[in-house]
């Protein structure tokens, strides 16, 4: 790991983490926060889960996902996690922030930037590939070799026909030839003044 991933995963974990930890330890606060959120996700489950607990779900999946970046560990998957409860955060921070005031306009603004660059930060993270080619490439490179070998072993394959073919006519052509000698021959030989 290049220093600055070891420095800038942690600095940028520390946020999630902390919003993480902050989600569980106020779970009320934060139910009543995504309940709009929250309600559509609690109807589509399929047994019957409060609110409450899912926004304790959602804290400890941003603290857990968080942790896990920070130490290095999962961290393309991890950033992916982050990304999407960040988009989910930010998106009701947005819908139910207070802007009775041109301060507090203000404010909602600056927040939506800052997270909306949190997200973009952890969806980069999501695609590093640490400087190794992805699976996606590894996976692409080996059938474009695999599809060129064939294609070699095909072309080998036609000269080799070609080639035993060639010497299958020649073979023949001499048999026959050495046939039609030894037949004349026979004949001689064969004949009322031969020397049989």
């Amino acid at each position: 790991m290049s220093v600055v991933r070891f420095l800038a995963r942690p600095l940028l974990a520390s946020s999630f983490i902390l919003a993480g930890a902050d989600k569980l330890k106020n779970a009320d606060e934060t139910a009543e926060q995504l309940s709009p959120v929250l309600r559509r996700a609690a109807d589509a489950l399929p047994v019957r889960v409060e609110e409450k607990t899912l926004a304790r779900a959602v804290g400890a999946t941003q603290l857990g996902a968080g942790l896990l970046f920070a130490l290095g560990k999962a961290p393309r998957f991890s950033a992916s996690v982050l990304a999407l409860t960040s988009a989910l955060n930010t998106f009701v921070e947005w819908r139910t922030a207070d802007i009775g005031s041109k301060e507090l306009r203000s404010a909602r603004r600056a927040r939506l930037l800052k997270n909306v660059s949190l997200v973009g930060g952890v969806l980069l993270a999501s695609v590093d590939t640490a400087g190794r080619p992805s699976l996606a490439w590894r996976a692409q490179h080996l059938a474009a070799d695999a599809s060129k070998t064939a294609r070699s072993v095909k072309l080998d394959a036609a000269k080799t026909a070609k080639s035993v073919k060639l010497d299958a006519v020649k073979t023949a052509k001499s048999l026959k030839e050495d046939a039609a000698k030894a037949a004349k021959s026979a004949s001689r030989q064969l004949s009322p003044g031969g020397h049989a």
